[in-house]
């Protein structure tokens, strides 16, 4: 990692980024995370896309930001013998998955425990750059929402939690108990639910308190008429906004992209992979912002996107899963995969 007091990257994996005392894990965690992280399996989506897309970047540093178990991590590391790997996740279950996946490759991985939204942090106090890559894979991993201890599945009953980092943040409980009705409205209301929206944040008021997902589960369930629960489970769009919400998704990603995109070596792709329309809907915007020449940083901050850098969409639209790779994973249905190239240097 890189040192604080020469910048440069030192030849070793590790956990955490120098002079970040907050970034490490209490050991009890870490212990708890040792355990579970044997068991964290994930299929990376798009796998075969996602590969092709860095096949002509420079050589260099590709920071996947959102490292997960590191399935793409370990495939980009095969794949290209000139890249290593700066992999970055706020779970500690989801590090420590990542860092036994991916020890065999040694000095070409560091890891470090960080939201992604902290990337022109990460970036700049550590000295990466430029970068011949970026990685976003969005959304919740299949092994956080198999485990029900962290609150994401409303098919099983646990802590109502859903947590990316579980030691920071309120909780789902936390927000299903506080917010009054018209805000828990306007939360679903975002999300898809339409119509619907009211008489659910209506039914989670009268219950109130709750504390697992099988309680929520159960009280959308009542709350939504039997022609909708045929569409599949009721409670799908009410976890999915409760899950936004809690660890700031969108929020994370408006920071994010900016900071991709001004540390991209000319020749360097950003690539994000998102499962949620409010996702792809940012992306594409943002990519196309930049494609055009334009600032694409939050308006009212100062720009950091490089916004005199060209840039250039990789493919036109949203490259989607193959039919097989639906069947083989049913969770990856949703995934849109956009890419962007940085051309020159303005």
């Amino acid at each position: 990692m890189c040192s604080s007091s020469t910048g440069t990257l030192e030849a070793h994996s590790t956990h955490f980024l120098a002079g970040r005392t907050d970034l490490h894990l209490p050991l009890d965690l870490l212990a708890e995370g040792l355990q579970m992280a044997h068991s964290f399996e994930h299929i990376p989506v798009l796998r075969d896309e996602v590969v092709s897309l860095y096949a002509s970047v420079p050589p260099g540093i590709l920071v996947d930001a959102t490292v997960g178990g590191g399935g793409h991590a370990a495939a980009l590391l095969e794949a290209y013998r000139g890249l290593r790997v700066v992999g970055l996740d706020r779970d500690p279950v989801a590090l420590e998955a990542a860092r036994l996946r991916l020890t065999s490759f040694g000095d070409r991985v560091t890891l470090i425990r960080s939201p992604f939204s902290a990337l022109e942090e990460v970036i700049t106090s550590a000295g990466f750059g430029p970068l011949s890559g970026v990685l976003l894979d969005l959304g919740v991993s299949s092994p956080q929402i198999d485990r029900a201890e962290r609150g994401f599945s409303f098919r099983s009953d646990g802590p109502l939690d859903m947590r990316m980092d579980p030691t920071a943040g309120v909780t789902a409980a936390d927000l299903v108990n506080s917010l009054p009705e018209g805000a828990l409205a306007a939360l679903f209301r975002e999300n898809g639910e339409g119509r619907l929206s009211g008489r659910i944040a209506r039914a989670i008021v009268r219950a109130r308190p709750l504390t697992t997902t099988g309680q929520l589960a159960d009280v959308v369930s009542g709350a939504v008429p039997a022609a909708a629960r045929r569409k599949g489970h009721p409670a799908r769009r009410v976890f999915q906004a409760l899950r936004i919400e809690v660890n700031d998704e969108l929020g994370q990603l408006r920071a994010a992209l900016p900071a991709a995109l001004s540390h991209l070596a000319v020749g360097g792709v950003c690539a994000v992979i998102s499962y949620h329309s409010g996702e792809d809907r940012l992306t594409k915007q943002t990519f196309a912002d930049a494609a055009s020449g334009g600032c694409v940083c939050p308006p009212g901050l100062p720009c950091v996107c490089g916004a005199v850098a060209r840039h250039r969409l990789v493919f036109r639209g949203a490259r989607k899963p193959s039919e097989s790779e639906v069947a083989a994973n049913p969770r990856a249905e949703s995934a849109r995969l956009r890419a962007v190239v940085r051309t020159d240097e303005g």
